[in-house]
């Protein structure tokens, strides 16, 4: 069952919708005292987007578009759609020893189906930013469909990999030629999806990993997509060497995040590892061409604190909901 925003909050967002729709429609009839009768339907389009942009996303999609023809086409207006945000849906899941490793309870499939589906049908294309939870887990055939209804995205926030097989992920990349930018939850081999993304995304310059960066995450980035412009691994484990490689490989690299990570020295091979209390002179000039180098590795900062008790790897779960949506870097946060 998808978790959905407190009934308080949603209750306040609708009395504030129908508060508006009185006042304006005791406004309507003192501008026009011989209309003895007044309909719904008859309100300017321009105020029925503004007091639908008051609603959330399941009052938008639980059937106000059937109403009439006007509310539908005020529901349809691309000020309503440029943003798709749907991080308040988590799927209701166990977790299972067999692939995928999750099992998601029907109802919560069924709930993000209805929402996404009408969404879709809603925004006519017109979405600019997508926002998926990272514990959605969304299935191959809806990802594919979502991006064959949305081919103007330019900003990512994806899901949970679980049900995402590397065929589904690539045919929906093929779908965004304008995507720009991208938060992601850590990947096992990401070769794949960084030449599909350097393949098709010609326009593609920011990136976020929710998760671990090792020698062999950084390698790719530097391999398929050497034109990145803004990074961020905060809240992460970054190896030392994975920070060197970034740094050398990454000539276009204008803005590095990696406050609170964990940031690690393996040096010399096979030697314990090491947790850097602070970076060394050598980063810090490699570094110093970069027009904004953020870093946090302060013992007295809470957020370097859960990184390093949750042994980089963030167990974002055990949080303030919708902190993991956070960024230093202005353009990565939401």
């Amino acid at each position: 069952m998808t978790d959905k925003p407190s009934s308080r909050t949603r209750a306040q967002k609708h009395c504030d919708g129908v508060r508006l729709f009185g006042e304006v429609w005791k406004a309507g009839e003192m501008e026009d005292s011989e209309s003895l009768v007044r309909r719904w339907e008859d309100l300017d389009t321009d105020i029925l987007v503004k007091i639908f942009q008051s609603f959330d996303i399941y009052q938008l999609t639980s059937g106000i578009a059937h109403i009439c023809s006007a509310w539908r086409l005020a529901c349809c207006d691309p000020l309503l759609w440029k943003t798709l945000d749907l991080s308040m849906m988590k799927s209701n899941y166990i977790k299972i020893p067999l692939e995928p490793y999750v099992y998601v309870d029907g109802r919560s499939d069924k709930d993000l189906t209805r929402v996404l589906k009408t969404s879709l049908n809603l925004s006519r294309g017109n979405l600019m930013t997508l926002i998926f939870h990272f514990n959605l887990y969304v299935s191959d055939d809806l990802l594919t469909y979502t991006a064959e209804r949305c081919p103007r995205l330019k900003r990512l926030v994806m899901p949970a990999w679980n049900r995402i097989k590397k065929t589904g992920i690539c045919k929906a990349i093929r779908c965004w030629k304008d995507l720009e930018s991208l938060t992601m939850p850590s990947i096992a081999n990401p070769p794949y999806l960084m030449e599909e993304i350097a393949k098709n995304c010609k326009n593609f310059n920011e990136l976020k990993i929710m998760g671990p960066c090792d020698i062999f995450f950084a390698s790719t980035l530097v391999a398929y997509l050497p034109k990145l412009k803004v990074l961020s691994l905060r809240c992460s484990m970054l190896l030392k060497d994975a920070l060197i490689i970034i740094l050398d490989g990454l000539q276009h690299l204008e803005v590095l995040n990696i406050s609170h990570c964990l940031v690690i020295d393996t040096t010399p091979p096979r030697a314990p590892r090491r947790l850097l209390k602070e970076l060394d002179p050598v980063i810090l000039e490699k570094a110093s061409r970069l027009r904004m180098f953020l870093t946090c590795m302060q013992d007295s900062c809470i957020m370097c604190q859960r990184t390093k008790n949750d042994e980089g790897l963030m167990r974002w779960y055990k949080y303030e909901e919708g902190l993991w949506l956070e960024d230093e870097v202005r353009s990565l946060a939401y």
